[in-house]
């Protein structure tokens, strides 16, 4: 009779150890699957976490990136501007002051300054132009018209499309002087290495140029043109004292 009774709670203790271990079993399950969402659940706000902030870098970027090119695109914008506003007094100047027989020293000198902004366009805002006025403005002559129009345009000219470029010591320098009657242009620059193309009609520029200072100021001009150590320099100087009074209205 004990030893059934024995059995019986023995069987029992058994069923009630293995009632736990289920339980337990089971619980612990539970709780690892818990931990794998709440493991998963982390792991989708770190990634938000990532990308909102990501998102706010970028954010961040792209108004920086875009404020840059509209930096840039009112920068050309404005250079632009400022290029077609001394185009307009360019093309003023040839359309109705250069019909003229003769401009004021002013008006020519105003001309060039335009002209060689006009040509800034061309180069690197680094690269090396010096430009320089001495202008004696209280100069009689200076606001009479005594001068022949678009008399500089061939040397400025010749120095944007000859000169040097690319290399590290290029440069043009461009001096305009007036005083005492005397209209002085000196124009210097590098030469460039590369052979310039030989155009059909080149050279007609310089040659139109010797030949009506030659007719208008005779013997009372003189330009040099010497190239030295891969420099290239013009210098005309125009006394315009002795031909004011033999030079028509205009």
């Amino acid at each position: 009779m004990w030893i059934s009774i024995y059995i019986i709670l023995s069987i029992a203790l058994l069923l009630a150890l293995l009632s736990v271990v289920f339980f337990l079993e089971k619980r612990l399950k539970k709780e690892q699957q818990q931990r794998v969402l709440v493991e998963e659940k982390l792991r989708k706000l770190e990634q938000q976490t990532d990308s909102v902030h990501l998102a706010s870098i970028e954010s961040k970027l792209n108004p920086h990136l875009f404020k840059n090119i509209l930096n840039s695109i009112q920068s050309h914008a404005y250079q632009t501007y400022y290029a077609l506003d001394k185009m307009a007094n360019v093309l003023d100047y040839i359309l109705y002051e250069s019909n003229k027989h003769f401009v004021t020293p002013q008006e020519e000198i105003d001309f060039a300054l335009n002209l060689i902004e006009i040509n800034k366009i061309k180069i690197s805002p680094l690269f090396d132009l010096k430009v320089k006025t001495k202008l004696d403005e209280t100069d009689p002559f200076y606001t009479q018209n005594v001068l022949a129009p678009l008399i500089s345009i061939d040397l400025i000219e010749n120095a944007f499309k000859h000169a040097d470029l690319q290399s590290s010591n290029a440069f043009i320098s461009i001096v305009l002087e007036f005083k005492n009657g005397l209209f002085v242009l000196t124009v210097s620059n590098k030469i460039s290495s590369k052979t310039t193309l030989k155009k059909e009609k080149s050279g007609i520029g310089a040659t139109t140029l010797e030949e009506r200072l030659h007719i208008l100021y005779k013997n009372h001009y003189t330009l040099e043109r010497l190239s030295e150590n891969d420099i290239y320099t013009a210098h005309l100087k125009i006394d315009l004292r002795e031909q004011a009074t033999q030079m028509p209205a205009s």
